[in-house]
């Protein structure tokens, strides 16, 4: 074809975008201004060893297994990856610990042991309920162009859903945690699976139930990525540019130009201009609508509320020994305040007094710790998304932390004192500029929510949007889709805009 794109941002949305294209035969240039791809699927060094800062669960495999397809490869080849029976263990301070498996039977049978065989009947119910809602959006909303309510019921229709019934089904209207009151009496069910409220950076006291097809995207399967997250970043950088994409980094781009007809290309901040008939932007949406890209393009998307950012959090890579608790990869622990949590974040615009600790331990997998000795953790603790405002000192991360290993020992769980790498909301808002360190774009709170995401199409002809922060949402294979939503969309639009070839008629005359 040989259209010039310029992608801005090499997170897995613009990754995902320039390897579909390149793999179209476009002419494509992925503009980042980090030293190397991922955007927040990053790395950090903490006592000389490298390890995950950033999304550490994989699941929905078939996304990339499509993405690696339609660029003519297989996705074995390039990404190693080692199944999880185990998708986290689950920790109480009551003393009380749940895994939860990728087999449906097998963590019923560990709830019925947990909670009670009543409690096991209700999480397969629960289970069947969370696999129907996925199976109804997952091509008639999360791979659709167009995020509207009046597009869901048309997708749903064109999917031979014809039952107006089945919209409520979605479970849109209600709260997640006021569905899981009616599922689970169990107050520490309710709690454990409220966390899926917070994978895309909400409130399970504000998010709509429909979250719950989470618990089906992980019971379909679980996975480690050999080498790390990262890797995978790299694998399909690889990839792209095997087909053709070129990669620049350390580039950063102050403006994406605009004239009469839409976008021109992007303009580095040392004055270089990179011509382009193609701009996809993979970064938060509020950094568009905030201006960070230039007066051209403010109005290219809606404006983002920053009352309505998502969670943020204080990530913690360290190198440490644990003791008292068998971590296994994922782990979690909580507290026993949980609605104050999201209250102190959500409303109160503070870090939470008894925060919930996400651990993931990535020397281990469903057997545990191979070696002994210090091993590579990751910390996280939900924050909010305050980092344009609050420096957050030292002596407040401190007191976090403090909070945080306070909780994990009234788990079980000791770790020794070991060289860190921390990232706070104001970090985070510094590496993804206009967020305030919001990690997932807009929160899902309500049930318009979803619908509030713009889609990969802006006002501006020419520019494309990206990234966890839009259409179908966060969340690595999300963003993976986003960036393929993108792709087909500039494709689709580019054919429309091409010039028919002139062609003769029988009457004799010619049409353009």
């Amino acid at each position: 074809m040989g259209q010039r794109v310029v992608i801005i941002g090499a997170g897995i949305g613009g990754l995902s975008a320039a390897l579909d294209l390149a793999a179209r035969g476009m002419h494509v240039t992925v503009l980042e201004r980090a030293d190397g791809p991922g955007g927040k699927m990053r790395q950090l060094s903490a006592g000389g060893q490298a390890m995950d800062a950033g999304p550490t669960v994989f699941t929905m495999r078939h996304v990339f297994e499509a993405l690696f397809d339609r660029a003519g490869a297989s996705f074995s080849d390039h990404v190693s990856l080692t199944p999880l029976d185990i998708l986290a263990r689950h920790a109480w301070t009551d003393g009380g610990r749940l895994d939860l498996h990728a087999d449906v039977e097998r963590s019923a049978d560990a709830i019925g042991d947990f909670a009670g065989a009543s409690e096991a009947g209700r999480f397969r119910a629960f289970a069947a309920e969370s696999r129907a809602i996925f199976g109804m959006l997952d091509r008639t909303f999360m791979r659709a162009q167009r995020p509207s309510l009046a597009g869901l019921g048309v997708n749903m229709a064109r999917a031979g859903m014809r039952n107006p019934l089945d919209l409520f089904r979605l479970r849109s209207f209600e709260t997640l945690w006021s569905a899981l009151g009616k599922a689970f009496n169990d107050p520490r069910l309710r709690q454990l699976f409220g966390r899926y409220a917070t994978y895309c950076g909400s409130s399970p006291f504000s998010a709509p139930a429909t979250l719950m097809l989470i618990a089906h995207a992980e019971q379909a399967g679980v996975w480690s990525v050999n080498g790390g997250m990262h890797a995978l970043a790299q694998a399909i950088r690889a990839l792209a540019e095997a087909r053709g994409a070129g990669f620049r980094f350390g580039a950063h781009v102050a403006r994406i130009r605009t004239g009469p007809d839409g976008v021109e290309g992007a303009e580095l901040a040392d004055g270089e201009f990179v011509p382009a008939g193609i701009v996809i932007f993979n970064g938060d949406y509020a950094a568009l609508s905030g201006g960070l890209l230039g007066a051209g393009v403010a109005r290219a998307a809606p404006p983002a509320k920053p009352d309505r950012r998502s969670l943020s959090a204080i990530v913690t890579c360290r190198l440490a020994e644990a003791s008292g608790f068998d971590l296994i990869r994922h782990n979690v622990f909580f507290g026993n305040d949980y609605a104050g949590e999201f209250d102190s974040i959500f409303r109160q615009s503070r870090t939470p007094r008894e925060p919930t600790v996400y651990v993931c331990a990535q020397d281990r997998d469903d057997a545990g710790l191979a070696r002994s000795g210090p091993e590579r953790l990751l910390c996280l603790i939900n924050a909010p998304a305050d980092g344009d405002r609050n420096g957050y000192a030292d002596t407040e991360v401190a007191s976090c932390e403090e909070r945080a290993s306070r909780l994990m020992e009234r788990c079980g769980l000791r770790l020794a004192e070991g060289p860190s790498a921390v990232t706070t909301p104001t970090g985070f808002n510094t590496l993804f500029p206009g967020t305030g360190g919001g990690l997932y774009g807009q929160a899902s709170h309500g049930w318009r929510s979803s619908f509030l995401r713009p889609g990969s199409r802006t006002k501006v002809p020419g520019l494309y949007l990206a990234g966890g922060s839009v259409h179908p949402g966060p969340g690595v294979p999300m963003a993976a889709l986003s960036g393929t939503l993108a792709a087909a969309s500039a494709l689709a639009d580019l054919t429309l805009r091409r010039p028919s070839p002139r062609a003769a008629t029988a009457g004799g005359m010619s049409t353009p």
